[in-house]
């Protein structure tokens, strides 16, 4: 008799290579529809799965997996970053979490260098004004912007992403500087020409530009608040695309409205899809729908690293990328 195959309920559309191959693999349920599961869908869906393959937009708190039975066993993440799952409480409940470390690196790391040429360049003024048909033709003093080399840039967190964003800006000429937990090795440091400041105020009130690349954890949060966004320069602009609740959106409002702040590009917000409506009426500010990983070889990468912790798992093994608490 053939061995029972894994129920694997997964709770987004995800590229037909993936979806085709969980097929292929195990006894997978997908969505009809890319629609957010509600709270109570997500708890039942926990109930039938012996896998769950979430994504960010589902939140999965301890009083959710206190409900979910004693079926499931592994929550395979599609995406890097876990800090919608309480995974001390999946730990303490028998569940593993596994996620997608590594494969949206340079994806990430392109974009934030985009948002600062749409910042500093002012591309989306341009772009509107040729959309809307009112350009006059070239003048010497329209459409100035800055450059970005020979600018100090301060990456706060020099994880994957933060070293990748770190190397494309060395080629633009530059200077790198950063804030981290730990410093880097010198094997990883030098090559970089990058400067490691033990303290982030004393960073933050030196650069051009500060790209914000830590996870979201309780250490982080607003980690960029009120009273550090002060400190930049008036000049100064601030680029994210990690999370958003490592900067305080009212705070950065009010420094960008009353030109304490030059611009902004972000990619991710406090409060998820629901922007701060006052950012959206600012000409210095740069906004994306969380497009940072938004690459078809991206998704496809992260799907096929949610199936090995997937099969891994189901072979008796240890999912290669398995998240702990200690980790966070």
């Amino acid at each position: 008799m053939p061995a029972k195959r894994l129920r694997v309920v997964v709770t987004r559309r995800l590229p037909d290579p993936v979806e085709t191959r969980l097929k292929e693999l195990f006894d997978a349920e997908l969505r009809e529809d890319d629609t957010r599961m509600s709270r109570d869908e997500m708890v039942e869906a926990m109930k039938r799965a012996d896998v769950l393959v979430p994504t960010i937009t589902d939140h999965i708190d301890a009083a959710m997996l206190g409900q979910a039975g004693d079926r499931l066993k592994l929550i395979a993440n599609y995406g890097a970053g876990v800090d919608h799952i309480d995974v001390q409480s999946a730990r303490q409940r028998g569940v593993l979490v596994s996620n997608t470390p590594g494969v949206v690196t340079d994806d990430t790391a392109d974009m934030a260098i985009a948002l600062m040429l749409a910042v500093t360049r002012r591309i989306p003024e341009g772009l509107a004004e040729m959309q809307a048909g009112s350009w006059k033709g070239w003048s010497p003093m329209t459409h100035l912007g800055t450059r970005i080399g020979g600018k100090r840039l301060g990456i706060l967190g020099m994880g994957r992403i933060g070293q990748a964003v770190a190397r494309r800006a060395k080629a633009f000429g530059m200077q790198i500087h950063y804030h981290n937990r730990k410093r880097l090795r010198p094997e990883v440091e030098e090559p970089l020409d990058a400067t490691y400041w033990e303290s982030l105020d004393q960073m933050v009130a030196r650069m051009d530009v500060i790209s914000i690349n830590c996870p979201h954890t309780p250490s982080t949060f607003h980690l960029m608040n009120a009273r550090r966004l002060k400190l930049m320069k008036p000049g100064a602009v601030i680029i994210n695309t990690s999370r958003g609740e490592v900067i305080d959106e009212n705070a950065l409002t009010r420094g960008l409205r009353a030109g304490e702040i030059a611009g902004a590009g972000l990619d991710v917000f406090e409060r998820g899809h629901d922007v701060n409506p006052r950012l959206r009426e600012l000409p210095n500010v740069v906004l994306l729908p969380h497009m940072g990983s938004a690459t078809m070889e991206g998704r496809i990468e992260m799907g096929e690293k949610v199936i090995l912790n997937i099969k891994t798992f189901a072979d008796g093994h240890r999912p290669p990328d398995q998240v702990l608490p200690g980790m966070l």
